[in-house]
Formats: C-alpha cells, structure tokens, sequence
C-alpha cells in the first residue's frame, strides 16, 4: 500500500502543470476563430442580388453619361468650327481688310483652297475610315478628329497659306471618320443599355447576338438626344457674328447698291453683292482674343471626349474587330454595298448632305442676305438651328409609329418648300420678307431634324444586332453625304433654279429608293452581307486570302455556316477536353516514373538498359 502510495506521488511529481491563465488563452483562440468564419462567411446583411442591380444600374447611368458627353462634345467642335469658319470668310472677303491686313497675301486664293481642302479631301474618305476606326477604337477617333478642329482653330493666329490649307486639308480627312465614330458610338451606346438593363438574360451573359428588334427603342431615343444636342451648334456658331462683328458691317444700302434682284432668278451666289461688307476694320486685339476664346472651347471638347466618353467596346472585342485583317478590314465597305439596303438608302445619304449644306450656304446667302442685308444672317442661321434641335424630339414618335413616318415626313416638308422657292424672286432690300423667310427657316428645321434624325436611325435599325458591322455601314453613309459636300462646292456659280431642281429630283429618287427598300424588307428579302471573317489572333500572312474571306456572303447557305460554326466549336471544345485529359495522364505518368525511380528493380533496368547501349557502341566501333 506504502509503495502504491510513494509512486503515484512519483507520477504526480512528473506531470507539466498548466499555466494558470491556460483556460483563458483558449478561450482567446477559440473567440478568434469564431470571429474569423464570422468574417470570413455569408454575411447576413450582404445581398448579392441587391449589389448586381446596383452595379448595372450605375453601369446604365455610365452609358448615358456616354451619349450626353458625346453629343455635347460634338455640338462644341462644330460651334466653334461654323462661327470661325463664317468669321473667317466674312473678313477676308472685305477687300479693304484684305488690303490694309495683309496686302499682297492672296487671301482670296487662300479662301478658295482651303475651301477646296476641306470640301474634297473626303471623297477618299472610304478607302482609310474603317482602317483608322478600327486601329484607334471609336473613342480615341473622335478625340483625334476633334484635336485637327483644334489645330484648325490655332492656325488663324497666323494666317498663311502654309497653315490655313494644311490644316484645312486635315479637317477634311477628318470629317468622315468623325461622323462615322460618332454614329457607331451612339448606337453602340444603346446596345450596351440593353445589355446592362437586360443583363439576367442567358443571351447577354454568354455574349450572343442580341434578339432582332431588342434595342430598337434605345437606338431611337439616343439617336433623338443627339440630334436635340448636337443641332444647338448652328446656335452658338453664330454668337461671334454676333457679338464681335455685327457692329462692324454697313447697313443693307451699301452692300446691296449693285444687286438687282434675288431668289429663283439669280447665278450663283449674290451676283452684284458689295466686295466691302465692314464699315471700319476691327482690333487685331479683339480677334485674338475672340480666336482664344475659340480654342479654348476646342480644347474643352478634347478633354470632354477624353475623360467623360466611355469605350465603346469591351478590350478584348476591341481586340477580335481588329484581328479580322487589315485586308479584310479595308474591303468590307466595299462589300457591304452588296446589300440592296444600304444601296437603296445611298440617295437619302446624298440628299441629307445637300439640303444642309444648301440651307446654309445657298438659302441663307441668295434668299436670305440677298433680300434681308448681310446684318440679318446670324437670325437666319440661329432659327434654323433651334428648329432642328427642337423637332428633332419628333422622331421619337417612332418609338410608336413605323420608321417610314419620320423620312417622309422630312421629306414632304421639304418637297413643298423646294417648289415654293421655285417660283420665289424677290428685290434686294426687302425687309418686309423676314417673316415669310424665319417661317421657311422653321419649316426646313423641321425637314432637316427629321431626315437627318430618320436616316441615322434608320440605319442603326437595320444594323441593331450587327455590332461588328457599324463602323462599316455608317461610314458609307458618311461618305456618301462627303460627296453631296463636293457637288455642293462645285455647282456655287449654277443658276439657283438648276440647283433646287437637282434638290428636288434627288429627294423625288430618295423617296422611290426607301419605298422599294421599306417593300423588299416587308417581304423578307434577305439582304446579302458579306461575311465577318472569324478573328485569328495569331499573325498568318494574308489573312484575307484565307477560306474565312469575307468574299462569302451571310444570305448564302447562312444556315449551312450556322451549322458549320457551332460543329467546329463543339470539336474545338472536345480537343480542349481531350488535351487537359492527355496532359493530367502524362502528368500522372511521371509522377508514377518519379515515385517509382528509386526502386531496386527500376536501378537495375537501369544498369542493364546502359550496358547494352554500350555493347552496341562497342560493335559500331
């Protein structure tokens, strides 16, 4: 018993004690932990659908921001472009400013090639938009296209041939590209708002051609909030006639002492008007400062496209439109004319282009400061811009109504005028017209709104789910409008009856054109557009010369290639498939080779497998 007693003593004695705190520290640990899956679990206030929405919300207000930012950033490019340009003509067509300014310069020829540059240069247009689209991306083309406006305002700080005519040449090469941006941006905008408020559906999680007619009404009423914006340009462009040089011109008995009569019966321009429009020359001072001014807004609408302007793709789309070709790339314009839409929408484009630049430098100049003296022109131009901005709200009437309404409505309008200034001459001098002149001005804003509204909708309504196509189909558009610009510089001296008769056969063929198109459509007529190579990442030469040429068409055997596609990916998937599985096995190989090298049997095959290669090199030997 004694001995029982003296080793449990003994074992007692060899036993570590805890520390006294020891509990507590465990209960430390454990405390820790808890607070840590606490952390690291669902938490009980987070809602996940809650958050989405909110993110795609903010994503949807981004889009918008987009658009606004987008169209002010345009509306300032041309407000500043149109007030310097019309400035800038006003003042060198004053002999005496020419004279005492600049003597023997040659302003004159200097006027009339930089008009040349700018209203030719975009005939070639076609042959580098979509290349340059496509290299930049959409945004940076607007920010560079909206820098060269910049660079043409700074050259007026020096007026020489060497800076005026180059960079009028620039703006030249820039406008399609511009338009072309702009347009592919805005309805790109409004299949990204789809997206974003439709982002639960399979369709846009998994990146699949968006369902025919989805975005039609976004298409449409972006298309509206750019017009409304952009057309307040023709507003503020004529703030600097205004404010700096209206108190400088003479008074209508001056300028229209030798013009015997206006309208329907004149050639060319202002036949007779006065070469000296200023009563006294203004400071130097002042249009600097005014030029400055100018600038600065300029480098507004830089920054504007810059920082507030959003991607228009995501980067790796970006990376697919580019890795199509350059070959292809630069064809598929040309291809696309393939398409009985586009070819029967090409007399609409031309006369978009015609009717503006008529209304602004043949309306205004031989109706307007023919009859009503130079002084009255900013009313003239400021008129017509509110009525386009104004009524460009009409075409979202479309949201309800057919596409049709908002182009024939347009060109009704129009129609009607075109024949009322047919048979319209007045005498010079007639103050007693402004009435009569302002409601015509409202009347052809309203046409203007809607033609110009309608096509760009129009357009992006047969092309809604074609993401990859438009930069393509609105840079014809754009093109085909460059070209209406050069007829419109080459006809100035024509009789101003052949130039409303070509305005009204062109609008009377436009009009046949869209029928026949609107009719085809209605029948299910499958357009033939050419096929959008597949995106091949990896340099191969020629691309463009390969079997995925974009010489094929989608209206042909589209099924067949439907077929095709989703056969090469389900193969593409199962050889993804089968080499993760090869390469697991041969993993799982030498990793078996590994474990079973040291392995007395594995040493002796080994020894053995090397003493015969010996032998044999001893044979050879």
């Amino acid at each position: 018993m004694e001995a029982t007693v003296g080793e449990q003593l003994i074992e007692d004695s060899n036993q570590v004690v805890a520390p006294p705190n020891g509990g507590a520290s465990e209960l430390l640990d454990v405390g820790q932990e808890g607070e840590m899956e606490e952390f690291l679990g669902p938490q009980a206030q987070y809602n996940e659908e809650e958050e989405e929405r909110k993110y795609y919300r903010r994503k949807r207000l981004g889009v918008i921001k987009n658009v606004a930012a987008s169209s002010f950033g345009a509306m300032i490019v041309y407000s500043v472009y149109m007030g310097l340009l019309q400035m800038q003509l006003t003042l060198h067509y004053d002999m005496t400013y020419r004279e005492v300014k600049y003597s023997n310069l040659g302003l004159e020829d200097i006027d009339r090639k930089m008009l040349m540059g700018i209203n030719v240069t975009p005939i070639i247009g076609l042959l580098y938009t979509p290349v340059l689209i496509r290299f930049l991306g959409i945004k940076w083309m607007m920010f560079l296209a909206s820098g060269i406006y910049a660079l043409f305002v700074s050259t007026n700080y020096w007026e020489r041939y060497y800076t005026l005519v180059p960079s009028a040449v620039a703006i030249g090469v820039a406008i399609v590209p511009f338009w072309a941006s702009l347009g592919s941006y805005i309805t790109r905008m409004a299949q990204q708002y789809y997206e974003y408020a439709n982002y639960k559906e399979e369709h846009v999680q998994e990146q699949r051609k968006l369902p025919k007619g989805a975005c039609y009404s976004y298409i449409i009423t972006f298309q509206s909030i750019f017009f409304v914006i952009f057309n307040l340009s023709f507003v503020f462009a004529e703030f600097p006639m205004r404010l700096v040089l209206h108190e400088y011109l003479h008074e209508n008995s001056h300028v229209l002492c030798n013009v015997k009569t206006c309208g329907a019966a004149i050639k060319g321009i202002i036949p007779g008007f006065n070469s000296t429009v200023l009563r006294n020359l203004p400071r130097s001072m002042l249009l600097i400062e005014v030029e400055s001014i100018l600038m600065g807004f300029a480098f507004l609408a830089m920054i504007i496209f810059l920082l507030l302007c959003g991607p228009a793709y995501r980067p790796t789309e970006e990376i697919d439109l580019r890795s199509i070709g350059w070959g292809n790339i630069f064809q598929l314009p040309f291809k696309h004319l393939r398409d009985y839409r586009l070819r029967l929408l090409c007399p609409f484009f031309i006369y978009s282009g015609l009717e503006m630049l008529f209304i602004i430098s043949g309306f205004s100049l031989s109706y307007g400061v023919c009859i009503l003296g130079i002084k009255t022109l900013w009313l003239l131009i400021l008129v017509y811009g509110l009525s386009c901005s104004v009524f460009s709200l009409l075409s979202l009437s479309l949201l309800r109504l057919p596409r049709w309404v908002c182009l024939m409505g347009g060109a009704a309008v129009h129609g009607v005028l075109l024949v009322v200034l047919l048979a319209m001459t007045v005498k010079p001098n007639s103050p007693e017209y402004l009435g009569p002149l302002l409601v015509i001005m409202v009347l052809w804003g309203l046409g203007s709104a809607l033609n110009k509204t309608g096509v760009s909708t129009v357009v992006g309504l047969l092309y809604a789910e074609e993401k990859e196509r438009l930069d393509f189909v609105y840079t014809i558009y754009h093109w085909w409008q460059a070209i209406a610009i050069f007829v419109v510089y080459l006809w100035s001296q024509m009789p101003m009856r052949a130039k409303l008769s070509i305005l009204l056969a062109t609008l009377l063929l436009a009009c046949c054109c869209y029928w026949v198109m609107e009719r085809r459509v209605a029948q299910k007529v499958k357009p033939r557009m050419p096929r959008i190579p597949r995106p091949r990442h990896k340099v191969k030469g020629y691309r463009y010369l390969e079997e995925d040429n974009s010489d094929e068409s989608d209206s042909e055997g589209s099924e067949e290639d439907d077929d095709e596609d989703e056969e090469e990916r389900t193969e593409e998937d199962e050889r993804v498939v089968e080499e993760m599985v090869a390469g697991d096995r041969e993993e799982g190989g030498r990793d078996a080779r590994a474990e079973g090298a040291d392995s007395p049997g594995a040493r002796r095959r080994g020894a053995e497998g090397r003493g015969a290669h010996a032998e044999d090199d001893g044979r050879e030997i």
